[in-house]
């Protein structure tokens, strides 16, 4: 069979990789110049440093997908992160997460001394709910929606609080309005809103003790070129400069696909855009997707490094809700914004010149096209940078040898839904069965779909999983039917 991939993110990388190892003769067509999607480097004079995703979770899934799709753990090194990151309160406290739980009762007892018992009580309650999430939610699809919501799901769901938002279900377990924030600023890893998004994704913070937090040597875009070399091995075609631009169909199938004017035939589209996007291709009309955050990127290079600090590190300002409250509902721009600073030269010399180093700064935002960020980017930057100097970064701007913004404009421009940096957002009815899945539309029955809008959902590894439930899912309709047939 042949099988077109219409996207060379991590989703359609794996998705391809594996696909080929099953059989199937692979196509993959990439719009850009180079692969990975958001799985790339900002470059500047011998600077690199990751445009996208920074923080690895969920290690041992990623390790199994990579040695699934042929690419052993000797091709790229993960490097561990221990203490994890630190979060600085605007009151001036500062909380450091660890991956061991005594180290981290021991971290507790010195700055939240009357949540020890209650994060012993959360730490043990979300290692229940792992073990019954983590095979009903992560490892299985949920092909047949209202099929799938019976009473063994509904009652998983309950049992896993996911009718409780993040932010209820912490108000049960902390009595510090910090340790809360603490544990529910992990919900903005996803692009989602702790105060709406369901209790199931306090699992995130859960996992950064279970499994701990890594980071890719080189940089995470660095997994491309490993992803390439497997991409040659495996036999799969791939194609740059080759949008999709059309989709043809003939009754339930899709017959073609056109790219660069040019008709393919295919037996199987598998779509790795973001996924409301494939409803413009098919004419289909659009469903109104809730979009996850947004977020302004500050790419910089500096002269040294702050070796006081860590890889990655949390600053509040000083109302979280307020700053939740003006992203998600008010949809403006925070007066007073949380960041997330990531300094990996600390521990990588690999990224930039000789006595040089790079930070990367998040600040999350509303998604959208409603705000003027050509006119609201430079003020918002400046204003989170005259925040670091104040809050541990001394001589920043002096030290700066140049920067670069990124803001939701470029997001949207690049194909993502509405602006948001994490695909469709983790709301309770984009989750689990109510997420778009792997085969998406009942009534086309060759075309496929993977990415962080697709089940089930956000974050390399988990976008990764996805990918292999739907090449586990296609080896299961298409080659056991030919075994039949034979």
């Amino acid at each position: 069979m042949k099988i077109a991939v219409a996207g060379g993110g991590v989703g359609g990388i794996l998705s391809a990789l594996l696909l080929s190892r099953k059989g199937f003769d692979v196509t993959l067509f990439e719009k850009e110049s180079a692969l990975g999607g958001r799985l790339s480097f900002i470059e500047h004079d011998g600077y690199k440093l990751d445009k996208g995703p920074t923080i690895v979770l969920l290690p041992e899934m990623l390790t199994q997908l990579m040695k699934e799709a042929g690419i052993g753990s000797s091709e790229y090194e993960l490097m561990r992160c221990d203490p994890l990151y630190d979060i600085h309160f605007a009151n001036g406290k500062q909380y450091t997460k660890y991956a061991s739980i005594k180290e981290q009762l021991t971290e507790i007892d010195r700055i939240f001394p009357e949540d020890h018992q209650n994060f012993k009580r959360f730490i043990a309650d979300m290692l229940i709910r792992f073990t019954e999430g983590k095979p009903r939610f992560l490892e299985q699809p949920f092909l047949n929606r209202w099929g799938s919501i019976n009473p063994g799901t509904l009652n998983a769901l309950r049992k896993l609080n996911a009718f409780r938002s993040v932010k209820k279900q912490l108000d049960y377990y902390f009595m510090s309005e910090e340790m809360k924030t603490a544990y529910a600023l992990q919900t903005l890893y996803i692009g989602g809103n702790p105060f709406t998004t369901p209790a199931i994704y306090s699992l995130v913070s859960f996992s950064e003790h279970q499994h701990g937090i890594y980071y890719v040597k080189g940089g995470y875009a660095s997994l491309v070129e490993v992803f390439e070399k497997a991409l040659e091995k495996n036999n799969v075609k791939v194609r740059k400069n080759a949008p999709v631009e059309e989709i043809k169909r003939t009754k339930k199938r899709i017959s073609k696909v056109v790219v660069n004017g040019e008709e393919i035939e295919v037996d199987a589209l598998v779509f790795n855009g973001d996924f409301p996007a494939v409803e413009g291709l098919l004419n289909k009309p659009k469903r109104p997707y809730e979009p996850s955050s947004g977020c302004v990127l500050l790419y910089m290079g500096i002269d040294g490094v702050y070796d006081d600090k860590k890889t990655h590190q949390f600053y509040m300002g000083a109302n979280f809700n307020q700053n939740m409250m003006e992203i998600f509902k008010q949809r403006t721009i925070p007066e007073d914004p949380s960041y997330y600073v990531f300094h990996p030269s600390l521990i990588d010399g690999t990224l930039a010149p000789e006595g040089k180093g790079v930070l990367y700064v998040l600040i999350p935002v509303p998604s959208g096209d409603h705000i003027y960020w050509e006119k609201e980017k430079n003020k918002l930057a400046d204003k989170v940078i005259d925040s670091m100097i104040q809050r541990g970064f001394p001589g920043l701007r002096e030290r700066m040898e140049w920067m670069k913004i990124r803001t939701p404009n470029e997001a949207m421009t690049e194909g993502l839904y509405a602006g948001g940096s994490f695909g469709i957002s983790p709301a309770l009815f984009q989750s689990g069965p109510f997420r778009p899945q792997f085969q998406p539309y009942s009534e086309i029955d060759n075309l496929y779909a993977v990415g962080a809008s697709v089940h089930p959902g956000g974050g390399i590894p988990i976008v990764m999983q996805g990918a292999k439930l739907l090449a586990d899912g296609m080896e299961l309709k298409y080659l056991t039917r030919d075994v039949i047939r034979k």
